[in-house]
């Protein structure tokens, strides 16, 4: 038995998330269902985490035990041929046998992606949040430095996280823009359930004058969901890395 390590990309636009779900389709319960048939046993793929329905993925992680002999780095010429378009492999290696990707220290890496004008071209509406009106980017760069180190972003949360803490640390939070499209990039070792989603809308509304970059330093300290900004949609997160080390 081999464990192999797989990266993949998806559009999650059809998908109720990553976990297999009863009755709908999910990520996981795809890849199991095509790689158990593929490789004619039972094959349960095991992902670094979880991403909730409409988010898409660039570098997802998974892992899955199997009795092949196919070298460890050919795996995506194989099940590529059997996942739908929307799905693919895009790397694959051989690791240890007790490598966990949930159990293995990590850095992963979000974007929320933004399309900021007056009007969003059809290409673009499955993949960013549509904000009209001017985005100051300097003021939402002044916001998101209150958010980098360790905190309890409770306050960034909606509360379904079943963790014993919601301590996390963020080491890198930066907002860019690329023409009309402004790109927020977050790496921490760990997020709350919505908690990158609620920090994009954070910066938005900060973005937009609602209220000032000192405001993310109160936020942090009343520990209160509602003292945050809005939840912005999944179709504008995506997870673009894991650093293991």
């Amino acid at each position: 038995m081999r464990r192999i390590m797989l990266t993949i990309a998806y559009d999650g636009t059809n998908y109720s998330g990553w976990q297999i779900q009863p009755d709908k389709p999910t990520i996981e319960g795809v890849l199991n269902t095509e790689l158990s048939k593929l490789f004619n046993e039972e094959v349960h793929v095991i992902g670094a985490s979880r991403t909730d329905a409409g988010v898409h993925a660039e570098g997802a992680v998974a892992v899955f035990d199997t009795e092949s002999t196919i070298p460890g780095d050919r795996y995506p010429f194989v099940i590529n041929q059997v996942l739908p378009d929307d799905i693919c492999i895009m790397e694959s290696k051989q690791v240890s046998d007790d490598f966990h990707p949930r159990k293995i220290n990590c850095r992963k890496t979000y974007e929320y992606r933004i399309y900021n004008d007056t009007f969003i071209p059809p290409l673009k509406r499955l993949y960013y949040h549509h904000v009209y009106g001017k985005l100051d980017i300097d003021v939402m760069n002044e916001a998101a430095k209150y958010l980098v180190g360790e905190h309890d972003f409770v306050s960034f949360s909606c509360g379904r996280s079943y963790t014993p803490t919601t301590v996390r640390t963020i080491y890198d939070l930066s907002v860019r823009r690329e023409d009309k499209e402004v790109i927020i990039s977050v790496t921490g070792n760990g997020f709350l359930y919505n908690m990158v989603r609620i920090i994009s809308g954070t910066l938005i509304e900060i973005g937009q004058g609602k209220y000032s970059p000192q405001a993310v330093n109160d936020i942090l300290e009343k520990k209160d969901r509602t003292s945050a900004g809005q939840t912005v949609p999944a179709k504008g997160l995506c997870l673009v890395r894991y650093d293991f080390f």
